[in-house]
C-alpha cells in the first residue's frame, strides 16, 4: 500500500520542497555510494541522532543533521515520495520560510519525543520521517478530504484508489503509535515515535494558519477538501489480463 499523487495542486512552485529532495538525495549519494558497512555504522554515529550521546552532551549537531540522513535506497525513496506529495501543499500555504521554519520544528520536535521515550538508546536515529510526518501531520488538519492516489499491491494485483487523506494518514498515524507500543524503546529499527512526535508537532503547528483561514468555517466551506479545483489524472486501460466468468 503505497500513496504515489495527491489531487491537490499547489498554486506556486514548491522551491523549498524541491531543495530538501535534492539536498536529501545528495547527501545520501555522496556517502553511501563511497562508504562501506563498517565505515557506514561510524559516519551514522558521528552524525546522527544518538540520544545516548546527548544525555552525555556529545554530538548534539545530530539533532538536526540526523534529518538529512537515510539508511539505505527504499528508506530515501518512501520519505521523498511523501514529501513529493504533501510537501508542495504545505508550502503553498505556509509560505517558503514559513515552511522551511515548520519543517525544521517538526523534525526537531520528532527527535524531542523520541528521546523523551528512550534517552539512554545508544542506537543512531537516521532521516527525514520525523520533519515529514510534521507535514503529513499538517496537511490533515488543512485537507482531510483531498484525494490520495493509493497502489496497493497483492501477489500480482495492481491497483490505485483515490482514497481521502484523512483515512491514509490517520491509518499512517495509528500504526506509528500501535508499532511504537509494540517495539522495545532501546531496539534499532524504526524510530515510531520519532513518527508520531513529528506528525503530532504537524497538527499543532498548522493550527494557527487553520485558524486563520476560518477553522471550522474552512472545512464547512470547503468540506474538507482542497479549496480549489482537484487535478485529474488520465485513467490508462490496465495491462493485467482478466479471466472471464465461465458460463452456466
Amino acid at each position: 500500500m503505497f500513496p504515489i499523487r495527491d489531487h491537490n495542486p499547489s498554486g506556486r512552485w514548491p522551491v523549498v520542497t524541491y531543495l530538501l529532495i535534492a539536498v536529501n538525495v545528495a547527501v545520501f549519494l555522496a556517502y553511501y555510494l563511497t562508504l562501506d558497512d563498517a565505515a557506514l555504522g561510524y559516519f551514522f554515529y558521528g552524525w546522527g541522532f544518538v540520544p545516548q550521546f546527548v544525555s552525555e552532551g556529545l554530538n548534539l549537531h545530530g539533532i538536526v543533521t540526523h534529518m538529512f540522513l537515510h539508511g539505505g535506497w527504499m528508506h530515501i525513496i518512501g520519505n521523498m515520495l511523501f514529501l513529493f506529495i504533501f510537501g508542495d501543499n504545505m508550502e503553498d500555504e505556509m509560505g517558503h520560510l514559513g515552511f522551511a521554519l515548520f519543517y525544521l520544528a517538526a523534525g526537531l520536535a520528532a527527535v524531542g519525543l523520541q528521546y523523551a521515550a528512550a534517552p539512554y538508546s545508544d542506537v543512531p536515529m537516521v532521516g527525514a520521517s520525523g520533519a515529514i510526518a510534521g507535514v503529513m501531520g499538517g496537511y490533515l488538519l488543512l485537507f482531510p478530504k483531498a484525494r490520495v492516489d493509493v497502489l496497493f499491491i497483492i501477489v500480482i494485483f495492481f491497483r490505485i484508489f483515490p482514497i481521502p487523506a484523512w483515512i491514509v494518514l490517520g491509518v499512517w498515524f495509528g500504526l506509528q503509535l500501535f508499532n511504537g507500543a509494540m517495539t522495545p524503546l532501546d531496539g534499532g529499527g524504526v524510530a515510531y515515535w520519532a513518527h508520531a512526535g513529528g506528525f503530532i508537532a504537524g497538527v499543532v503547528l498548522t493550527v494557527p494558519l487553520w485558524l486563520r483561514r476560518g477553522g471550522p468555517g474552512f472545512w464547512t466551506r470547503t468540506d474538507g477538501a482542497p479549496p480549489h479545483p482537484g487535478a485529474t489524472y488520465p485513467l490508462a486501460p490496465s495491462r493485467i489480463p482478466q479471466v472471464p466468468k465461465r458460463p452456466r
